[in-house]
């Protein structure tokens, strides 16, 4: 093990919180420097877990979803948050439906629900009235969903009582090689330095590598979300419901997150969002009877030409910890964990 060093995680989404707060429990002397302007990428979650119904059971994917659900069963302890659990993924055509044959076979947390039994949960009101060409789907007992923002707020909480120290700045500048201490500079006009620098920023981290004259290609993918009001007659249920890529997450007080979209670029589509609120035409009825209360979008970080997210030491005592696109905080426990590894083995 190490000597406990100083630590400066830059980025103020989810995965940067949670490589603060657990930097930090783990004994180091911690910064977690971000504006107060709110993080992109953790704008466009809805906080979904997949990892069992993931169709690879090997490979890093695997071992990284498999690990986040180890140390996410532990955090919520230490953290007093839940984690719903339980997911509904249903299969839109007979290829998905085979391979969710094949899929549940591969875990004692999966069951397999056809297309009569899952009308029979319809009629016996433990399932809303679903999209006419379901085929049927898979439960997962263990997957599930967090609150994205309820977790950002109670890490920042449990980070400061154990003595993180958050500094609301951009880095503008960023000296060093590894070989000494980092020098940063904040356009706050102050500067620090750190034993070790975590780069959790989203697609910031490439602007910030650029600095140190090293490269991190990503590309920005939009998405944008709904919180809708169901009808008082609408059936409650527990669980996500996932359709054709889109999250359906009951929320308190008959509400409902729909999302999100995935768009590559900067600019929100209108035509998209529409997609996303008629389920791409196959919406039943008391989804589009919901009045919408909120539309909302954030900005993932897709890496160019290698597999999310990307964790690497391009040099000496800088870890990247980043390009999450679509699954930041599924794998934000992951990601948080390696870090603290590569720290610990200096």
């Amino acid at each position: 093990m190490s000597a406990k060093a100083q630590v400066a995680v830059i980025g103020g989404g989810f995965v940067g919180h949670c490589c603060a707060w657990l930097l930090q429990r783990q004994g180091h002397q911690v910064q977690l420097i971000a504006p107060p302007t709110p993080p992109q990428g953790s704008a466009a979650a809805l906080g979904v877990l997949m990892a069992e119904v993931y169709q690879r059971r090997s490979g890093r994917g695997w071992r990284l979803r498999r690990r986040s659900m180890e140390l996410l069963e532990q955090w919520q302890q230490h953290l007093a948050l839940p984690v719903h659990r339980g997911l509904l993924l249903l299969a839109s055509d007979p290829q998905e439906w085979e391979r969710q044959q094949r899929l549940v076979q591969q875990s004692q947390y999966l069951e397999l629900l056809s297309s009569a039994a899952l009308k029979a949960k319809v009629s016996q009101g433990v399932l809303p009235k679903l999209p006419e060409e379901a085929l049927g789907g898979v439960w997962s007992s263990r997957d599930g969903q967090l609150d994205p923002f309820q977790w950002i707020q109670r890490l920042q909480v449990a980070g400061a009582e154990q003595g993180l120290e958050q500094v609301e700045a951009n880095v503008t500048g960023i000296d060093g090689d590894g070989s000494r201490p980092w020098k940063l500079t904040l356009d706050n006009g102050s500067e620090l330095s750190c034993d070790w620098l975590v780069l959790a920023a989203g697609l910031g981290s490439s602007q910030l590598l650029e600095i140190v004259g090293l490269s991190l290609p990503m590309e920005p993918v939009l998405g944008q979300a709904l919180e809708l009001q169901l009808g008082s007659d609408q059936t409650t249920w527990n669980g996500c419901l996932i359709w054709k890529g889109i999250n359906l997450v009951p929320r308190p007080n008959g509400r409902l997150w729909l999302g999100a979209t995935v768009e590559p670029g900067t600019k929100a589509s209108a035509l998209e969002l529409a997609d996303l609120q008629s389920l791409q035409g196959t919406a039943p009825a008391w989804l589009q009877q919901a009045q919408v209360l909120r539309q909302w979008q954030g900005l993932r970080a897709r890496p160019s030409g290698q597999p999310a997210p990307v964790l690497e030491q391009p040099q000496p005592r800088l870890l990247v910890v980043s390009g999450h696109y679509r699954n930041g905080i599924l794998l934000g426990p992951a990601g948080a964990d390696w870090a603290a590894e590569q720290i610990a083995e200096g």
